[in-house]
């Protein structure tokens, strides 16, 4: 079965392999204060690093999941206000974590499937201390351009800015100089199984962690940015992590250092452009907008007049299964993951199928 879901998704073709080369080495029993962790945690941190153009200002700390960061990012770096563009479930979902810590989020909410017109026009209240992001709507199928979130910096050089880019990773070409915050987890586009978040964040960050630990006002307890920062100087980490799956990460973010960013993201856009041209043309599938440059690159989002449970029955019958709707639209809208794990021979089979 190939699974062109949004997320669990496709395992990268090399992540079996490296996964067993972990058990071989016994990683899973090695002390994350150890030299050989260390020298783990420092390869996939320059993997990353080359892959996706991630600068020396930024450190890189390792979580269970992306929704940890939530709660961590509330904790950690908002006083009181933040400010959310919602665009679908996850962006309200991390609105909704701003009030489920006791902060005072604010949001500028488009209906599931449209995206944010003008955004450059979208008012900010002066006050806010973080503008988040979420670049990629994994629900919708919505994308925030890059340019046009590194412009908000500029509008509001005060306001740290976050961006959950979840489901756009590798694909996703940020610029860091104007990006204090960013996050994703593994088990989309990076092709492996779930267990492990990624946190980047730069001295805005440590710095404003640090002012609201001195006032008190930080509510994290163990997990605070101070002590990812100090284990960060020696490589480790504040409590014992997935050390596997870091191992792991940094062997297929190798391989595709190997392939090379650029190829990768060629690829995507070829992959998304047949796919694209595929629902738009078919009476089954419908866009919610007609604004192609909003429209993910890596997670497409269709309505369907055919039960997506219906589709999935006769596609798993050739090998292939995509995602339904998130929450209510389960059956009523498809998703279709475009990660680096498919390449352009198995979308057109799929396409072949559809």
């Amino acid at each position: 079965m190939f699974y062109f879901t949004v997320g669990p998704s496709q395992l990268y073709p090399t992540c079996t392999k490296h996964y067993q080369d972990a058990f071989n080495q016994q990683l899973g029993s090695v002390s994350h204060r150890s030299e050989t962790f260390r020298k783990i945690y420092q390869h996939t941190d320059e993997q990353l690093r080359i892959l996706m153009n991630i600068p020396s200002s930024h450190r890189i700390f390792f979580t269970a999941s992306a929704t940890e960061i939530w709660e961590r990012i509330f904790f950690n770096l908002v006083r009181r206000t933040s400010f959310h563009f919602v665009q679908g479930a996850f962006s309200k979902k991390f609105y909704d974590f701003g009030k489920l810590t006791a902060k005072q989020p604010e949001k500028y909410q488009v209906p599931d499937g449209l995206g944010f017109e003008h955004l450059q026009h979208i008012a900010i209240p002066d006050e806010t201390e973080i503008i988040c992001f979420t670049q990629n709507e994994t629900s919708s199928g919505i994308r925030v351009e890059e340019n046009e979130i590194a412009a908000v910096k500029e509008r509001y050089p005060n306001a740290l800015i976050c961006c959950d880019i979840v489901s756009a990773v590798p694909y996703v070409n940020l610029d860091y100089s104007k990006i204090d915050c960013s996050f994703f987890s593994v088990q989309k586009g990076m092709g492996m199984p779930p267990g492990l978040g990624v946190w980047i964040v730069n001295e805005a960050c440590l710095s404003k962690a640090t002012q609201l630990e001195q006032e008190g006002v930080m509510n994290a307890a163990h997990f605070r940015l101070s002590a990812f920062e100090k284990n960060y100087r020696t490589y480790e980490t504040p409590s014992t992590p997935n050390t596997m799956a870091i191992y792991v990460l940094g062997k297929i973010v190798e391989d595709m250092n190997r392939t090379g960013i650029k190829t990768i993201r060629q690829e995507t856009e070829e992959k998304f452009e047949r796919l694209y041209s595929f629902l738009q043309g078919d009476e089954r599938f419908q866009f919610r907008t007609d604004v192609k440059e909003v429209i993910s690159r890596t997670t497409l989002v269709c309505d369907t007049t055919v039960p997506a449970s219906a589709l999935n029955q006769k596609l798993n019958a050739q090998g292939f299964h995509i995602a339904g709707g998130y929450g209510e639209e389960k059956n009523k809208q498809i998703r279709i993951a475009n990660f680096p794990s498919c390449d352009v021979e198995t979308m057109t089979k799929l396409l072949k199928v559809l």
